[in-house]
């Protein structure tokens, strides 16, 4: 059966994301059943209801006489209430004539110094009107977290020289007056819906106040980590304010705590979110032999970050989110509805150098992890450690290890032991194919470690074999910046295509996201070995997300009337794919694909200054939701409070009419021939001429009338089609792009093509480490 057709049946059903960590249950009725978390939905109130919060109550009262159970009345973001329920329940409640649907809460997970510079915001050379300098830092834009709490009091969130947030401002601080200020101008705590933590919010993992310092935190000098300055360190929009919502705890989150959280930031008067989460489990799973598991079926618009952004962005307020760290893996993305930025973590310029350097002048590169101040800078032994070295041999060692052989054994747990033992300093080799950036999003070693890579790591093992009594001490050069080749995707961002939205390429960007240093807890410096410091290193898309978020901040300073549609498109069609003249690679060293960077690397200074804009109102969404065959309960529930009857009235489209800054078609089986259309608006000065250049790959016929788009006035808007011809065999990666030139712009949008050879990915191997063939 063709999957779309089952879309609509499927999308109707409602999935427990985690067996590790289910919606948890306040206890059980009577030995019976457990209770979840439930969003319920419900009809239209009454026109004489005047308090939202005591009918919702009086609804549940019906069937549950217990108010206790009731968690969160929604006045806006859904027409409904959260509540702990048992399945029996939620069978009796649909029974009720105001019950329209219910479905089950899900649980979500938490997912700098040098990118301000990397990224062209500061005045430079290059950059002679950095776009801080146009955008005035963010001035008076609101950014609103949804973390795990924030730091009040760090460095990175002191406000001298801030003005007072803006009038339409209505948050509030849960932390006392002193606390929060013109730049922490908001800090609230949500989590009803996992029952357990501290009553403020102050931020008990560091990863709240990381990605909010990362987004927007204040000018701080020497910051550093490692006992290293790293020099003055910003956020990407350091004069914006912020504000924090709290519903994470021990780094889960849930689903109604979210929802609420919009609600009340929509409300507040946030212009931009910033959702560093991710759902907790891959939408698919690899099974013991290493053979991805049949293609599944979509979760659903049961996602409450689908729903809540949904109502965020129809308010005129931009989402960014994480892709999630579930890559290499085909298909994992997450948070990939068309209204959010789905952020993917690229590697920065940057890098944190070191030579080993043997008695007989041999040198191998590498990059320090941690902890240089500690290292020893006299002769030691080098020890190659595989699994069989008597414990002796490491004391006072260089000890070589390899990341494939610690595949059963923790990497850093593994390190920890031997520092017990006296290992001085340690050289992890990563395997063949591994690139710069981390194995893991957030490794951190207690000893000094070295990563590198496989061919130096190979010459060095050969060497050791047949000279096994070498001494050797590693020199630590600190942060080298702009090296070359540098840039690539993290192994760990998450990959396309969406399982749920497969007519639109996700994710849609990438930024950095490797090695970021930004703000941290006094407290949550306990492995370092040096005194509590006030920054930290960490990788993952929650680091990329923040970027994004302060980037897009900037952009709607000087754009105040754009919609988040036209500010996700300025920042697609202006990114990168190329770097240095040079492909942006994968983690395997060979160019990364479109699945993998979207339309490619962020480049905050053109797009302020894009030329031309895909824009998206938000009831443009709902004939593409009824194109992909979702009910009208489905589509009422994602797209309320705007008005909508029935997908019998729209005019349906397919998917991959959505008119979308990047372009995803399927010509798989039998489809020879696909056409599609799209509008485009003139945001530049009035008179301009775009050209048409179109690439497509081999077995692909394409053109694009008109080829030439004429515009007399700002705000003009001019459509063109797409006919796109299959010839013959596509040649892989079946990808393109169109590019709209003028004197001044280059408008690019990436093309990707599904194809009978790169849609079965379930096919697809993937041995113990993730790479996939």
């Amino acid at each position: 059966m063709d999957p779309h057709k089952i879309l609509p049946l499927l999308f109707l059903c409602f999935f427990i994301i985690s067996l590790s960590h289910p919606s948890v249950a306040s206890g059980s009725i009577k030995g019976e059943e457990e209770l979840s978390n439930y969003v319920v939905i419900v009809r239209e109130r009454p026109s004489d209801v005047s308090d939202v919060a005591t009918w919702h109550s009086s609804l549940l009262s019906t069937v549950i006489p217990d108010s206790s159970r009731l968690i969160y009345s929604y006045d806006q973001v859904v027409n409904g209430f959260a509540a702990r329920l048992s399945k029996k329940e939620i069978e009796t409640l649909s029974k009720k004539d105001w019950f329209v649907d219910a479905h089950l809460s899900r649980r979500y997970k938490l997912a700098t110094t040098v990118t301000p510079s990397f990224l062209g915001l500061r005045q430079s050379a290059k950059h002679p009107d950095g776009l801080w300098n146009i955008s005035k830092m963010g001035e008076g834009m609101i950014i609103g977290v949804i973390d795990s709490g924030i730091t009040p009091g760090h460095p990175s969130f002191n406000d001298e020289g801030m003005s007072p947030p803006p009038a339409k401002w209505k948050g509030h601080c849960d932390f006392n007056k002193t606390m929060c200020n013109n730049k922490l101008i908001g800090a609230v705590i949500l989590k009803k819906g996992i029952e357990k933590g501290h009553p403020s919010p102050v931020d008990s993992t560091g990863h709240g106040t990381h990605t909010s310092s990362t987004a927007a935190g204040a000018f701080v000098k020497d910051a550093g980590e490692f006992g290293i300055s790293f020099g003055v360190a910003s956020g990407m929009a350091p004069r914006a304010h912020i504000a924090m919502y709290e519903i994470c705890e021990d780094s889960i989150c849930d689903g109604v705590d979210f929802l609420k959280a919009i609600e009340v930031a929509v409300n507040d008067g946030v212009d931009i979110l910033s959702l560093s989460i991710t759902e907790v489990e891959i939408k698919r799973q690899l099974i013991d032999d290493g053979t991805l598991k049949s293609k599944p079926g979509p979760l659903g618009l049961s996602d409450d970050i689908m729903i809540g952004a949904f109502y965020a962005m129809s308010h005129g307020v931009f989402v960014s989110a994480a892709a999630s760290n579930n890559g290499p893996v085909p298909g994992s993305v997450s948070n990939d509805a068309p209204w959010i930025l789905t952020v993917g973590a690229s590697t920065t310029d940057r890098r944190l150098a070191s030579v080993l350097r043997l008695q007989n002048g041999m040198e191998f590169k590498g990059e320090m992890m941690n902890e240089p101040a500690k290292a020893s800078r006299r002769w030691m032994p080098l020890t190659y450690f595989n699994m069989s070295t008597p414990a002796k041999d490491a004391r006072g060692s260089i000890v070589v290890l390899k990341f494939i052989e610690l595949r059963d054994n923790n990497a850093i747990e593994l390190t920890q032991i031997m520092a017990q033992m006296g290992a001085a300093t340690y050289i992890l080799i990563k395997y063949k194919g591994q690139g710069t950036a981390f194995m893991d999003p957030d490794q951190q070693y207690l000893a000094p470690t070295v990563h590198m890579s496989y061919d130096d790591g190979d010459k060095l093992l050969a060497y050791l074999t047949s000279h096994p009594k070498t001494f050797a001490k590693i020199n630590f050069k600190g942060p080298v910046l702009k090296e070359p080749n540098s840039l690539e995707v993290a192994k760990f961002s998450s990959r396309g295509p969406s399982v749920i939205f497969q007519g639109i390429l996700k994710p849609d960007i990438i930024g950095s996201g490797v090695k970021i240093l930004a703000a941290s807890p006094d407290k949550m410096k306990v492995q370092s070995f040096h005194k509590k410091a006030a920054f930290a290193i960490r990788s993952g898309t929650s680091m990329s997300t923040p970027h994004l978020s302060g980037i897009a901040a900037l952009i709607k300073k000087v754009h105040p009337n754009w919609t988040p549609a036209a500010i996700k498109s300025a920042i697609m069609t202006t990114a990168y794919a190329y770097h240095k003249e040079k492909p942006i690679n994968d983690y395997t060293q060979f160019p990364a694909d479109y699945l993998a960077i979207g339309a490619g690397h962020v480049d905050p200074r053109k797009a302020v200054e894009p030329g031309l804009v895909y824009d998206l109102k938000p009831e443009d969404y709902i004939p593409y939701l009824c194109g992909m065959g979702f009910n009208d309960t489905v589509v009422q529930t994602v797209v309320y409070p705007l008005r909508f009857n029935t997908c019998s009235q729209v005019k349906k489209i397919s998917e991959e009419q959505l008119n979308y800054p990047s372009i995803r078609i399927n010509m798989k089986a039998n489809l020879t021939t696909t056409k599609i259309e799209r509008t485009v608006t003139n945001v530049g000065d009035a008179l301009w001429t775009y050209h048409a250049k179109l690439d497509v790959p081999k077995g692909v016929y394409a053109y694009v009338r008109p080829k030439r788009l004429y515009f007399t006035k700002k705000n003009e808007k001019r459509r063109f089609t797409i006919t796109f011809k299959k010839m013959g065999k596509i040649q892989e990666p079946a990808q393109g792009q169109l590019r709209w030139i003028s004197k001044k712009h280059v408008v690019r949008s990436p093309i990707t093509i599904a194809t009978d050879a790169n849609a079965d990915y379930a096919s697809m191997k993937c041995n113990n480490f993730n790479i996939c063939e």
